[in-house]
């Protein structure tokens, strides 16, 4: 908003050394000071209020998105059927094939 360089600070301080005297001055920089920092302060919240309801008007402004359908269920197999009748053909001819031998007959051959 005010742009000092420092040759016009310096300008402004001498002035004020002339005018106020070595006494007066301290304290009449300080006091600006602490005015420089007020101001700062309600200008910083003001921009923050103003950015605060910037945002709740595009929060209302924005349409809610519909929810999404749920997903469909999946349909899996069973990993380990529980009856024979229950097993594909070629699952069910492998179990056959693994039951059939039996330590008793283990040692007659295949056909």
């Amino acid at each position: 908003m005010f742009d000092f360089g420092f040759s016009e600070l310096l300008v402004i301080l001498v002035l004020a050394l002339i005018v106020l005297g070595p006494e007066k001055l301290p304290g009449v920089v300080r006091k600006v000071g602490r005015w420089v920092g007020r101001a700062r302060a309600m200008a910083r919240q003001f921009q923050e209020q103003l950015e605060e309801e910037i945002d709740l008007e595009d929060s209302h402004s924005r349409p809610v998105p519909p929810p999404l359908p749920p997903d469909p269920p999946v349909y899996t197999e069973p990993a380990h059927p529980a009856e024979p009748s229950q097993m594909t053909p070629d699952v069910q001819g492998t179990a056959e094939a693994a039951t059939a031998h039996t330590p008793a007959d283990a040692h007659e051959p295949r056909a």
